[in-house]
């Protein structure tokens, strides 16, 4: 099965910071944690804030060394009581991404510079101060899961012991124990934020810490969210994910002024596909082929309507698009494709009559080169820490990835079993509409099949953003992402 959900980083514009003194006390134990002093500026207020970053050794219960989990955690000066203030442990996704998108795209101290639709500009790339960070309202613990960052195994042990749904869960859960009881925060109020599969896992680590630890957290935030691949995994017999997402297709498709004629804005246009999609659409998807040849010709006018794909494509491919040959085919004319990750951006191919695209425009042209390098340069000049591994980015490293012993997993189960436990228990949904890596509707969709109670669906909201995977590389949805992000923890904090 493949999977890569990433999550990625933006913005430019230049923030009030005050002086960036830094102290440094640096330790030689082997988890070599580094201290550092900063201060920030964000809505006039300046924050005195620590920077810790290092190893969490992770051992058994025989004291045996099994891992050093890289970390970097920022935490608020001069709290009165800082076991009552909030903290939030926040991870990317991939499988085998570090925490790099969330850390210097949208939640962090730091950010790369991008341009304001969320173009890479020329190199050398630059990073600034984030007027948007996260730190006036929570501490944050960014965690590099098993192969991500400088995380790596112990001698002896190996990496798939750390790896795959179920060995990925219990090592997140466990750092986020280790590190609440290390550094006392048992008693704040606690969030963990996940991006793409790290949605996927603070499912699996809500619902762990509950029932392993009786840890119940406060919140959970969710960006670009897959909770049941079963929605989201085009394979051939399974006809579930084609109307979920037909809607980010008809998006895609406005965008770039492929629809003829042209609705006058985007979300008259969604409502009105998302309603064909779960009616007309997936009625005819059901009927296999018993369909008969006028229904089959009326829905497919009605997809050259949504998607401005020919007609006779659509029939060609049985009424079922797949990402990848619709990024190929929306703009073939024109000799360019459209990013899976955010179908805003466009790229060029060697072979132009090729089936699919040859890479990601969104990802490989846009994020990669930025962020890489913004992070090298930020660990070790403004937190002085040192270390001769590669950090690894978005890495296949991690090797094989269990998911389950199902054909999908589905881990609204478990996200639905802690949110019934813990009534106070608040989830944060947000989604782009250029998102094909995982598709708004599909995850409103797989949401709606959790048949939470009505006094516990209150819980879970979602919001949306006219960007794709990676919601805050588009300037107004980053600044909307921090408006929503207020609104959501100031919701979930005791009154």
């Amino acid at each position: 099965m493949k999977i890569l959900f990433t999550a990625i980083a933006f913005f430019s514009i230049t923030i009030l910071f005050a002086q960036n003194k830094t102290e440094t006390d640096k330790t030689t134990t082997d988890n070599n944690i580094v201290v550092t002093k900063h201060q920030l500026k964000l809505n006039g207020v300046i924050i005195n804030y620590t920077a810790t970053t290092g190893f969490m050794l992770m051992k058994d219960e025989n004291d045996s060394l099994k891992a050093k989990v890289f970390f970097i955690a920022y935490t608020k000066d001069g709290e009165a009581d800082a076991s009552k203030r909030p903290i939030m442990f926040a991870y990317n996704g991939g499988p085998g991404s570090s925490s790099v998108w969330l850390h210097m795209g949208a939640i962090g101290p730091k950010k790369v510079v991008l341009s304001d639709k969320g173009e890479m500009q020329q190199p050398p790339f630059k990073y600034v101060d984030n007027d948007y960070c996260w730190l006036d309202k929570t501490d944050i613990v960014f965690i590099d899961p098993m192969m991500t960052g400088f995380t790596r195994p112990a001698k002896g042990s190996d990496k798939s012991e750390f790896t795959g749904f179920e060995n990925d869960t219990r090592f997140v859960g466990d750092f986020i124990r280790l590190y609440t009881s290390k550094y006392a925060r048992w008693n704040s109020p606690k969030f963990i934020g996940g991006e793409s599969y790290g949605t996927t896992r603070s499912a699996g680590v809500a619902n762990y810490l509950q029932e392993r630890y009786g840890m119940y957290l406060n919140g959970v935030i969710m960006i670009s969210a897959i909770l049941d691949f079963g929605a989201d995994e085009t394979d051939r017999g399974n006809d579930r994910p084609f109307p979920l997402q037909l809607p980010t297709f008809a998006a895609t498709a406005w965008y770039h002024h492929k629809l003829s004629p042209q609705y006058s804005d985007l979300k008259s246009l969604l409502s009105e596909v998302e309603n064909f999609s779960m009616n007309e659409y997936a009625s005819a998807l059901l009927k296999g082929d018993a369909i008969t040849d006028a229904e089959k010709n009326t829905i497919a006018d009605k997809m050259h309507q949504y998607t401005g794909l020919s007609k006779n494509y659509i029939l060609q491919s049985n009424l079922r698009l797949y990402v990848g040959r619709f990024n190929k085919e929306l703009l073939r004319d024109s000799g360019l494709t459209v990013g899976r990750l955010d179908s805003r951006f466009t790229g060029y191919d060697y072979d132009e009559a090729g089936e699919a695209f040859e890479y990601d425009p969104s990802y490989d042209k846009t994020v990669y080169g930025p962020f890489a390098a913004a992070v090298n340069d930020y660990i070790k000049r403004d937190l002085n820490f040192e270390s001769e591994l590669p950090y690894e980015i978005l890495t296949g490293r991690v090797g094989s990835w269990p998911l389950s012993n199902d054909r999908y997993l589905n881990v609204a189960e478990n996200l639905r079993d802690a949110m019934t436990k813990n009534p106070y228990l608040k989830v944060w949904i947000a989604q782009g509409y250029y998102d094909m890596a995982t598709p708004y509707f599909a995850t409103e969709n797989v949401v709606s099949h959790m048949f939470l109670k009505n006094d516990i669906r209150k819980n879970l909201h979602f919001t949306f953003y006219e960007t794709g995977h990676m919601i805050y590389i588009y300037k107004p949805a980053l600044a909307q992402l921090k408006n929503d992000f207020s609104s959501f923890i100031d919701s979930a904090l005791p009154k």
